[in-house]
């Protein structure tokens, strides 16, 4: 696992992914990720899925920092968790 990348599925989950969600798994899972400080609970899970194959496809180490820094902010103001 990484600090930065799509959340880990539940093996039960992957069974269902169609070949867009499939495309998260080309990464290694993450602890904080681009979906987390985009919204979260709020995000559709066809939000959630174009947030992490947009990660997949442009992966940076800028976007790497900015995501953590995002991830503080998220958390300090517990948006979109419930």
């Amino acid at each position: 696992m990484s600090l930065v990348g799509p959340r880990p599925a539940l093996p039960g989950e992957v069974e269902r992914y169609d070949d867009d969600a499939k495309r998260r798994l080309h990464v290694r899972p993450g602890i904080t990720g681009l979906w987390q400080v985009s919204g979260r609970s709020d995000l559709s899970w066809e939000d959630t899925v174009r947030l992490d194959t947009y990660y997949v496809d442009n992966w940076s180490f800028t976007q790497d920092l900015q995501i953590l820094i995002r991830t503080v902010k998220a958390v300090l103001a517990s948006s979109g968790a419930y």
